[in-house]
């Protein structure tokens, strides 16, 4: 259904009055702080920061960008200490052994994995979750 004539005539006044210009390199160098689009962020060693494209540390929070940020649980490796695993799958690279009584902090947990770090510096990676108990 047409609009009636005098809302149409506003409606193109409006549009013609809406010309706005902007300068583009007063625009980039405004644009600035941690999660500016300024080109490819480097990303850290995996098994330095506790950060995945999903998930980090809430002690990363405002120094790197994802959509959730965890508060770790800390948990102690029980007697026997536990392999720090780069991963999941079978054969995958040993980062360390953690030693009995250490505190992990658990960031994440999916089936029989925990995933976190000793500390926010590192390391980080996946442990069996049975090798770690909650902090007494």
């Amino acid at each position: 259904m047409p609009l009636p004539r005098a809302q149409s005539k506003r409606r193109g006044q409006a549009r013609n009055r809406l010309k706005v210009e902007i300068d583009t390199a007063a625009w980039h160098k405004c644009a600035q702080g941690p999660f500016a689009l300024a080109g490819p962020a480097v990303r850290p060693d995996p098994t330095r920061v506790p950060l995945r494209g999903d998930l980090a540390h809430i002690g990363l929070a405002g120094k790197h960008f994802v959509p959730h940020y965890a508060v770790p649980q800390p948990r102690t490796v029980m007697p026997g200490g536990a392999p720090l695993l780069a991963g999941t799958e079978p054969g995958v690279e040993e980062l360390c052994t953690l030693m009995e009584g250490d505190s992990f902090e658990v960031l994440d947990i999916t089936g029989a994995w925990a995933w976190g770090c000793l500390s926010l510096d590192g390391p980080v990676g996946y442990v069996l979750l049975d090798r770690l108990e909650p902090l007494a």
